[in-house]
């Protein structure tokens, strides 16, 4: 059992063109040479006929889907070897999708086998027209789950607490908060609006040793400066209008945990001052109070402001900023991690897909070159509320540019796919051949190296009709030299 890969490891056989491995279990030779000629085109088709062979294959190649029967030797009259290559096979690839095929004698066999964990059932003589639409779905399920497991292990280890990254910034940053989450000295984490600033600040706040105490958060920018002093300091009964009694403030109820500042620098000066005293001495006074209270309490501060600018232009004192930034946590832009755009982008698409009960399950290619060309200047918390309108809005299982509503024009590739593409460059070559032989079909069939009834079909295809003034000009019409020279001017 040690050298077995988990569910986690899986990985789908497939061979080089790409198509998903089947996995026939039948001791009937001729009905698996039938199977195997009719899924041929769409599978890599393995085979066994017994057990001990089907285990060999699935420990070899670990193909997503199974196709079981239930009568196999030395029993075959009886669905027992069956059921127990079932539960083997799922012992050691929970993942793989198993159809089992039951006969009529013994429809409660096909019951069993799906209370045993078998993905569904077709009863003998199978119809193939029903087992080829049960055997897409299965694979396509087998590989919604595979990619679910791939995001899974991936942000698991590419996740530090909530945070996201891979890129080099990131790992930087990662260190950074190990570095600095088990002192006490303030810290200061600098980056654009929406990179993600107060993710860092919890990060350091769960590894430290206050992880047990509380995080309070609050932006500075967002409340009156009259209410902020009363808001971080408390104050007593009686202090203002309206002060109707006693009433702790933040860093009081962060005591013995983290206090977590956003946008300092929009703190006015005097209140400067007083978190400065506080920084120094560990005490503080509520307003309206005296009594002078000690309080453990840790400060992280965040800005997206140039603080040093600030200090220059007398909005920020410099004393507060050097007791501030002992230490100082620059957060990357978005557009400066271009390693994370995409996962990120796939985390929110399943947190919001599950949350949203939505049927949208991947981001199309042309999405994911979309998001990568894209600059994102609302960074992380842009991305994110982008990704939560896209699965809202997709009309299918696959998100698109417009869904993200993105530009069109910054996928950084064509709009139409290698497919259309090709079908473009051979109608336009096609056409260009006939114009330059004069719609004559033989000699354009030459030029082009097919057969005439190549070109007819090529012709009816694209819809290509020959101009008014060559109506008159048959298949076969001979072209002069000075008609060829004309046309071989105007290609």
């Amino acid at each position: 059992m040690e050298d077995m890969p988990s569910a986690m490891n899986e990985k789908p056989a497939e061979a080089a063109s790409g198509l998903p491995a089947l996995l026939i279990v039948e001791d009937d030779a001729d009905l698996r040479e039938q199977m195997k000629w009719a899924l041929g085109s769409q599978y890599t088709v393995f085979e066994a006929k017994d057990r001990r062979a089907a285990l060999a294959v699935v420990r070899r190649e670990t193909p997503p889907v199974v196709l079981l029967d239930l009568g196999l030797p030395p029993a075959s009259e009886v669905a027992g070897e069956g059921l127990a290559a079932l539960r083997e096979i799922l012992e050691f690839a929970a993942g793989t999708k198993i159809i089992v095929a039951t006969g009529n004698k013994e429809p409660n066999n096909a019951l069993v086998a799906v209370q045993y964990g078998a993905y569904d059932f077709v009863e003998k003589p199978v119809e193939m027209d029903v087992l080829k639409v049960i055997l897409q779905r299965a694979v396509y399920l087998h590989r919604l789950e595979q990619e679910n497991r791939t995001l899974q292990e991936r942000t698991g280890a590419a996740g530090f607490d909530e945070i996201i990254g891979v890129s080099a910034p990131m790992h930087r940053i990662f260190e950074m908060i190990r570095r600095v989450a088990d002192s006490d000295v303030p810290v200061l984490i600098m980056g654009d609006s929406g990179t993600g600033k107060e993710l860092v600040a919890r990060a350091i706040h769960r590894r430290s040793s206050r992880k047990d105490g509380p995080f309070i958060a609050i932006n500075c920018g967002a409340i009156p400066e009259n209410l902020l002093e009363s808001e971080l300091f408390g104050h007593e009964k009686g202090a203002f209008t309206g002060a109707h009694r006693q009433m702790k403030g933040k860093v009081e109820y962060a005591h013995g945990g983290t206090l977590f500042l956003d946008e300092i620098g929009e703190m006015p000066l005097g209140l400067q001052v007083k978190l400065l005293r506080f920084l120094q001495d560990g005490k503080l006074e509520r307003v309206g109070g005296r009594e002078s209270i000690s309080v453990n309490t840790r400060i992280l501060a965040a800005t997206n402001a140039n603080l040093a600018e600030n200090i220059e232009r007398r909005l920020f004192r410099e004393d507060f900023f050097y007791r501030l930034s002992v230490v100082q946590i620059p957060v990357p832009a978005l557009k400066e991690r271009k390693e994370d755009i995409v996962l990120l982008a796939q985390v929110f698409l399943q947190r919001y897909r599950n949350a949203l009960n939505a049927r949208v399950t991947s981001l199309s290619e042309d999405a994911r070159a979309a998001i990568r060309a894209y600059d994102w200047p609302g960074n992380v918390r842009e991305l994110e509320n982008r990704m939560k309108r896209a699965v809202i809005m997709a009309k299918g299982s696959s998100i698109h540019p417009a869904d993200l509503e993105l530009p069109s024009d910054i996928s950084g590739r064509p709009v139409i796919s290698l497919r259309e593409a090709t079908a473009k460059l051979e109608r336009d070559l096609i056409q260009r051949a006939l114009i330059y032989q004069n719609w004559n079909i033989c000699r354009a069939a030459e030029d082009l190296g097919i057969s005439r009834q190549t070109l007819h079909e090529s012709i009816r295809k694209f819809g290509l009709e020959k101009p008014l003034q060559m109506s008159n000009v048959t298949d076969k019409a001979p072209v002069s030299n000075a008609s060829a020279e004309q046309e071989r001017a105007s290609a």
